[in-house]
């Protein structure tokens, strides 16, 4: 059996592949791979050090990878960058969509000329005009297992201080992948507010966050780390989270660069960058929007 046959086949027994014995990654490091539980767990006292060094690196990987966009991605109307301010959008309840206010406002101006009811400006589905019945729908989004739904009810459960229900509607929404809600819940974790504090399924669930381009969770992480004494990696995060347009990020590098942490050329590529971003979410639209 040459050396190259040998690294392919099973890390604990050494057989290859062949048309009765699949080979399986670990699926944890990518390194080995094994032709059975058994051998995995035989071998599991070898490869463990490496495993867990190998694993660390690739989530760092992943983690530290700048996003292209914010969780909020376009408007799906005007099909421009969604801002950060959460009073500059909206959410639908009748189809869970977001959509900002310059489509909002201009949808609000062609039923007003057209004297039309008022109806949703993505899916044209009529308003309700009752909190009540705008509750409804979200609820039938929540059956229909939509994840914005389960957020924005967890959001309002929040409020009204009932923390257990909102973690309950958090979780859910975050296992289906909605990063505002991985979010959340990452900050539940922390404040112990619903649930029993938590530092590391905070950092898991922020972490999570920040992978979907939440650019919150990445600056939360950045504070995070910088009181760890983690300054790299805490840096890192500041970054990621300043080149999305997230302005608490750009303080911190800027106080950074006064303290010799953050050399000139890169903070001026991350203010570069942050103006970029924040431009890249402006129309003439929102601009006239109330």
């Amino acid at each position: 059996m040459s050396e190259e046959n040998v690294k392919a086949g099973c890390a604990s027994c050494g057989v290859a592949v062949i048309d009765d014995i699949k080979l399986t990654k670990c699926t944890d490091c990518d390194l080995v791979q094994y032709c059975s539980d058994a051998c995995q767990k035989e071998h599991n006292s070898q490869h463990q050090q490496e495993c867990k060094k190998r694993a660390a690196e690739l989530r760092d990987e992943l983690l530290f990878k700048q996003p292209e966009s914010t969780h909020l991605g376009d408007c799906p109307i005007c099909m421009i960058p969604m801002p950060l301010d959460f009073q500059k959008y909206g959410t639908s309840s009748c189809c869970s969509k977001k959509i900002c206010n310059g489509c909002n406002y201009a949808n609000q101006m062609r039923e007003a000329e057209k004297k039309l009811q008022h109806s949703c400006p993505f899916c044209r589905k009529p308003v309700p005009f009752t909190k009540g019945q705008g509750d409804k729908q979200f609820l039938k989004r929540i059956a229909a297992n939509d994840p914005v739904g389960m957020h924005v009810k967890g959001i309002q459960q929040y409020l009204k201080g009932d923390y257990r229900s909102a973690f309950e509607y958090y979780t859910k929404a975050a296992e289906l992948g909605d990063a505002a809600a991985q979010y959340e819940l990452g900050r539940l974790y922390e404040s112990g507010k619903g649930v029993e504090k938590d530092e590391g399924k905070a950092i898991h669930f922020l972490e999570e966050a920040a992978i979907g381009g939440h650019p919150n969770a990445r600056n939360r992480l950045g504070l995070i780390e910088w009181d760890n004494g983690n300054t790299e990696r805490a840096l890192k995060h500041f970054f990621i989270a300043a080149k999305l347009g997230e302005n608490d990020s750009i303080k911190v590098l800027m106080d950074a660069f006064r303290n010799g942490l953050v050399s000139k050329d890169d903070l001026a590529s991350a203010l570069r960058a942050h103006q970029a971003a924040v431009d890249a979410t402006k129309s003439l639209q929102r601009d006239i929007a109330p």
